[in-house]
């Protein structure tokens, strides 16, 4: 597997990447996936970013960017620090 590949309108993104990412083993990358503590959203580009995708993961309090084309070829890469997300219900 390359680092991202297409899977029909879906992408898959390989845990080493994740790893690398996050600075945290693959065993990690697969703990944090079950529990709910990494997230991922996938945005379609429009206009001027047509056929490109924003892969944006977040996971203690990190994000990471990946900007891929319609082939998975990642473009750009951007790391940066993100609040953590409130698990508490309003009243």
């Amino acid at each position: 597997m390359t680092q991202v590949e297409r899977d029909g309108s879906d992408f898959v993104v390989s845990a080493p990447l994740l790893v690398q990412a996050f600075k945290v083993t693959e065993d990690g990358i697969r703990q944090a996936i079950r529990d709910c503590s990494l997230t991922s959203i996938c945005e379609a580009g429009v206009d001027a970013d047509a056929r490109r995708w924003r892969l944006t993961f977040r996971h203690a309090g990190r994000a990471c960017r990946f900007t891929v084309d319609e082939a998975g070829t990642i473009l750009s890469t951007s790391r940066f620090p993100v609040r953590a997300r409130s698990s508490a219900t309003p009243d």
